[in-house]
């Protein structure tokens, strides 16, 4: 083989597996069949969990099983044979070494490395097919949805760091807490600090299982205290996922606007005559049908706008001397 024909292939095979700009038939097909392979894999886990099944049907769930690691092992070689092809101002290697850093790459390596080191190191049957599980996690390289809020923790993971910081503080001091005022009440019970964590976790975290409770007055009030406390902590991470999706979907938003209005202007589209090609370029961007027809509707204002703005600099010049006209 030729390197300008390797080039081509790895090329293909990058185009397809890693570029999100280029759709085919071909890349369609091949995302939908590995998202119904992940989906399979994950249905044989919970049908093997039930014995009779299992027994019943082992001999297809153990080529099922060979199959789904022969096709991800595939996989995982030819992104990483392919990505070389990513930035061309990086070396191949040097392409690959970051590929294989990233989040995709571990979550794809994840999906095929117990089954090869069961070859080595016998795992516990049932341990091994709660980690084949790890395959679901291949399904946020096909959903939108599932990388806005793999974005979302990426790019908060220091606030979420700084409210597990917390936590863990008001933990230990809840547990310190409760053991200086009931370990004489509940030996038993609140026998150390680091067996009194276990009531600190249930009641900060607003579980409250009942298993543990202070029964002293002081204990109580500081039960219901820590319980308060806990309350409001437990609101941190959900406020700040709630404002980091609200962030991620606007920047979206606007983005995709963005692309919108330069691919319409640079067609030159008529609004009126061609709302095929309109819908075209809707789809292709993913923008709903009511923000579309906001932006068409800016668009033809700047336009109206724009072409007043010329008619008034058409007359605003005297046309025998070209001098400029008073205004009126």
């Amino acid at each position: 083989m030729t390197f300008s024909a390797w080039y081509s292939l790895r090329k293909f095979v990058y185009n397809n597996l890693h570029n999100d700009d280029y759709e085919t038939k071909f890349s369609h097909f091949l995302n939908y069949a590995l998202i119904l392979l992940i989906l399979g894999n994950a249905a044989a886990v919970l049908l093997e969990s039930v014995n009779d099944i299992y027994l019943s049907y082992q001999v297809y769930f153990d080529f099922f099983e060979n199959f789904s690691i022969i096709v991800f092992s595939v996989e995982y070689v030819l992104r990483l044979w392919s990505i070389a092809d990513k930035d061309p101002f990086y070396s191949a290697w040097r392409n690959r070494l970051n590929w294989v850093k990233s989040g995709g790459a571990i979550i794809d390596l994840l999906a095929i490395l117990p089954a090869y080191l069961n070859f080595f190191v016998h795992f516990d049957l049932r341990f091994l097919r709660i980690l084949r599980l790890l395959r679901l996690l291949k399904l946020t390289r096909y959903f939108v949805s599932l990388q806005i809020l793999l974005r979302v923790i990426e790019r908060e993971k220091g606030s979420f760091q700084a409210v597990v910081f917390i936590l863990f503080i008001m933990i230990i001091m809840a547990a310190a807490g409760v053991y200086l005022v009931e370990s004489k009440a509940q030996p038993e019970v609140f026998s150390s600090i680091p067996a009194s964590m276990w009531w600190a976790v249930v009641t900060l975290t607003t579980v409250g299982y009942g298993d543990v409770t202070p029964i002293t007055p002081v204990g109580r009030i500081l039960g219901a205290m820590i319980t308060i406390l806990g309350v409001g902590l437990a609101a941190l991470p959900a406020g700040i996922l709630a404002n980091g999706l609200a962030h991620e979907l606007e920047q979206r938003k606007q983005q995709l606007e963005l692309s919108f209005r330069e691919l319409i202007q640079n067609r030159e589209i008529d609004f009126v005559l061609e709302p095929e090609k309109i819908e075209e370029i809707r789809k292709t961007v993913g923008l709903t049908r009511e923000q579309t027809q906001d932006i068409i509707w800016q668009l033809v204002r700047e336009q109206k706008e724009e072409s007043l703005k010329q008619e008034r600099e058409q007359y605003a010049y005297c046309p025998h001397c070209g001098k400029k006209l008073p205004d009126l």
